[in-house]
């Protein structure tokens, strides 16, 4: 799908409220409701919006931890990882990756103790290493129309 001017000031509104009502974003961007409603349909027939989603706070809902993990995978158990991956509610976010390491996680946890049991799951398949997040630099931001 070609991405126009019109469509990339869409979704910058869209990725700063996505709960904006198609009148709002008509009134920004100098179009009607039913025209905005059209692009977007459009966009996320393309898969250009994959979703809609809320960001929720580790922290205000109980955990005390956020991590970065990262894993080299053991021979033979990188396939298997990735299935088990999956179950595991502790990960918000997981990377497969080139370099040294296979796989990146981000991960919230209640506290040290529930850090170490995770490691402990972890460690079966590869070995990992893990950096703890102070805070956020860039959070949630916007994807931008690339730069020619």
């Amino acid at each position: 799908m070609f991405m126009d001017n019109l469509n990339w000031k869409i979704l910058k509104l869209l990725q700063q409220n996505s709960r904006m009502s198609n009148a709002e974003i008509g009134r920004r961007v100098g179009i009607s409701s039913p025209a905005v409603n059209e692009r977007i349909k459009k966009m996320e027939d393309a898969e250009i919006i994959e979703g809609y989603t809320t960001f929720v706070s580790p922290l205000e809902t109980g955990y005390q931890l956020k991590a970065i993990i990262t894993l080299r995978a053991f021979m033979g158990m990188l396939k298997p990882f990735l299935e088990k991956v999956k179950t595991y509610d502790e990960v918000v976010n997981c990377y497969r990756i080139t370099g040294n390491e296979n796989i990146v996680m981000e991960v919230v946890l209640k506290n040290q103790k529930h850090l170490e049991s995770f490691i402990d799951q972890l460690i079966t398949y590869g070995e990992t290493k893990t950096q703890i997040v102070l805070s956020h630099v860039i959070k949630h931001s916007e994807i931008k129309p690339p730069k020619v």
